[in-house]
């Protein structure tokens, strides 16, 4: 992840979805590379474990995995 003096943070409408080996791994990457956490891991209905974090830029990444 890399931040950018030239991309303002803002609320997007939308997020990027980006499936990892493992969710809690990468969840715990997210703070120290500049980014932020804005939700825990949760396992969904459908088979997959999610995490909800912003990038260091403020866009919104959705993290999945496959269950």
């Amino acid at each position: 992840m890399v931040a950018s003096d030239d991309v303002a943070p803002e609320a997007p409408g939308r997020a990027l979805s980006i499936e990892v080996p493992d969710v809690d791994a990468a969840l715990a990457r997210v703070v120290p590379l500049g980014g932020e956490a804005t939700s825990g891991a949760n396992d969904m209905p459908w088979g997959q474990r999610v995490a909800h974090v912003r990038d260091p830029d403020g866009n919104a990444v959705n993290l999945t995995q496959q269950l």
